[in-house]
């Protein structure tokens, strides 16, 4: 099945809009774990309590190649395809250089980690995203207007009376999206530039990090990203459900706040 079946297929059938984000920080790892594997098995603990509340499971790269650990992120990637079959798995890795390259990035991203989605930064342009598009059964999710105060930098320069991040939106809905497989990051923390690409995109998919630990408030979000159906948005939570607990009971913990998360996504949906 392609990326959007397979969201669209969580969205309905299970009922549920929250991804959980696989980031990983190696000091804050339970440490009961066994120290020689400890990173997959905390990470398999998370998917297999948070799986039944899941519209995506969304891996963080850098919290993973920092450890010299992407053969456990394959290892990773692989398990939740083979134990949670249907739940899809976006590789955060925001990719973004130039075409020839590009090409290595998206095979690497759909071929060696077997991933339905990437994130990519549009920066280089067209030509840098198309070789990501071209896997037309993968999702493509381009930032947009990201959750961070220092987005504001570079997203809100003026382009002929349109902020950056409002053009990007265009020019992905549009010209960059031949094979319908395209999505948007916007940040959580923006509620008011979130209803803006929406309003741009139309149903366009769109990966909604920033609630939980950043703060970003889940009725304002759903109420600015919802599509006509109320679904539309892949709404990402990492550390508040990946901290959640500490002790022994740490996948329980993890299960109870990805349950109340989703159903905060849910009762703010109607």
């Amino acid at each position: 099945m392609s990326f959007n079946s397979l969201l669209r297929s969580r969205w309905t059938n299970a009922n549920t809009l929250l991804c959980v984000g696989l980031d990983p920080d190696p000091h804050r790892i339970p440490p009961q774990l066994p120290r020689n594997d400890a990173l997959f098995q905390f990470c398999r603990v998370i998917v297999d309590a948070t799986a039944d509340y899941a519209c995506a499971f969304k891996p963080q790269f850098a919290h993973f190649a920092a450890q010299g650990a992407e053969e456990v992120l394959e290892e990773l990637i692989d398990y939740i395809h083979n134990a949670h079959p249907g739940i899809p798995v976006i590789l955060d890795a925001k990719r973004g250089d130039i075409g020839s390259t590009a090409e290595y990035y998206a095979r690497e991203a759909f071929e060696r980690y077997r991933a339905d989605a990437v994130t990519v930064n549009p920066y280089l342009g067209a030509d840098s995203v198309a070789p990501y598009a071209e896997h037309a059964d993968k999702g493509v999710i381009v930032l947009c207007r990201t959750s961070n105060p220092g987005g504001s930098d570079l997203q809100f320069l003026d382009c002929g009376g349109t902020p950056l991040y409002q053009h990007v939106a265009r020019l992905v809905a549009g010209k960059w999206n031949r094979h319908g497989n395209c999505g948007l990051v916007v940040g959580a923390t923006y509620p008011a530039e979130l209803a803006k690409v929406r309003e741009i995109v139309g149903d366009m998919p769109l990966l909604i990090p920033g609630i939980g630990a950043q703060g970003g408030d889940v009725l304002a979000t759903v109420r600015a990203g919802r599509t006509g159906d109320g679904t539309g948005m892949i709404i990402s939570s990492s550390r508040a459900i990946l901290y959640a607990g500490s002790g022994d009971d740490f996948g329980a913990a993890a299960r109870i706040a990805a349950m109340a998360t989703r159903d905060a996504i849910n009762e703010a949906r109607g």
